[in-house]
């Protein structure tokens, strides 16, 4: 999806649907397949960003003089970050097609949504060389960093880029001379570019981003939005076992029975730690292997038998007392 290509492919597909009442049966192959791509689950950050990001697309629309307004996504891994940004870069996208078809038997001739990540050790060349990269524009070893910005910033205004999505963006380092001159390229692209950046990235308040001038400039443009484990209990509700509900009613199992993985939901908080990704990962395993060996359903035992990422296993290690 770093390509305009790939994203565009991506945003046009229509996503994995659940099984709806009336449909007729899908084949064992085609269940594997739904369960292993899924449906994706509306979390409270994938909403709350969706409004962020439309306020301040409208915020930043007119505004001429000085960088557009931005957001940063942060949160711990497996949170669902990448999930909520790329979500919300599609959803955009749709909603600008669907406003502004291309003529009939031509191509589309915009590109409202770029997505861009950031590569490892990043300098500012690699960096503006990715993002001339999403959109096909031709660089070359010879040409300077400042020659590729330019032709960056002609050819993404031209093509009515409208939200630049930069994720894994925790791998910038202000505090080194290759990573603020990084920080200074985005900065400067805020500038030039008539588009509403969102950043993703993990722990990102915890990271240099924030720190000294350069960091200072960044808080000061940006809205913080966290993608942190949910909560067993907000209140009067229950945010964790809503989302189980949500992915229990998504599944394609014959003899899974309603209610089963919600009353399952300390058990299922305690074992991913409310990582959305986690959890997901989790059950979609417990359904691979429930629709192998025929038993058709996800039981306590069942879920008990996956092993999850490292990440969570860790999170479940027993201490041991010296």
């Amino acid at each position: 999806m770093t390509t305009w290509q790939g994203w565009h492919r991506f945003a046009t597909t229509e996503p994995p649907a659940p099984p709806q009442p009336g449909d007729p049966p899908r084949s064992l192959e085609e269940r594997l397949a739904y369960h292993s791509a899924f449906v994706t689950i509306r979390t409270p950050a994938i909403s709350q960003l969706a409004t962020q990001v439309r306020t301040l697309m409208i915020l930043g629309r007119h505004q001429q003089t000085t960088a557009r307004p931005s957001l940063i996504v942060t949160g711990p891994a497996a949170a669902g970050k990448t999930t909520a940004l790329l979500n919300v870069g599609r959803t955009c996208h749709l909603a600008h097609t669907r406003k502004n078809p291309p003529p009939p038997g031509s191509a589309h001739t915009t590109a409202p949504v770029a997505y861009v990540l950031v590569p490892p050790g990043a300098t500012a060349k690699t960096l503006i060389t990715e993002f001339a990269r999403y959109l096909g524009i031709p660089t070359t070893t010879r040409m300077t960093q400042t020659q590729i910005t330019d032709a960056v910033c002609h050819t993404y205004t031209a093509a009515g880029v409208q939200l630049v999505l930069i994720d894994e963006i925790h791998r910038l380092n202000p505090r080194t001379t290759t990573g603020a001159q990084t920080a200074d390229l985005l900065k400067d692209l805020t500038e030039r570019l008539p588009a509403t950046f969102v950043y993703a990235g993990i722990n990102v308040t915890d990271t240099p981003l924030f720190s000294g001038t350069r960091g200072a400039q960044l808080a000061g443009r940006a809205t913080l939005i966290t993608c942190g484990p949910l909560p067993a209990r907000h209140g009067t509700r229950h945010p964790f076992r809503d989302v189980i509900t949500d992915i229990e009613n998504a599944l394609d199992l014959t003899h899974h029975k309603p209610g089963t993985l919600p009353r399952h939901a300390p058990y299922l908080h305690q074992r991913t730690a409310g990582r959305i990704g986690s959890l997901t990962r989790l059950i979609r395993q417990a359904a691979i292997t429930a629709i192998h060996d025929g038993t058709e359903r996800i039981t306590k035992a069942a879920l008990e038998a996956v092993q999850l990422d490292h990440l969570a296993e860790q999170h479940n290690r027993p201490t041991r007392s010296r």
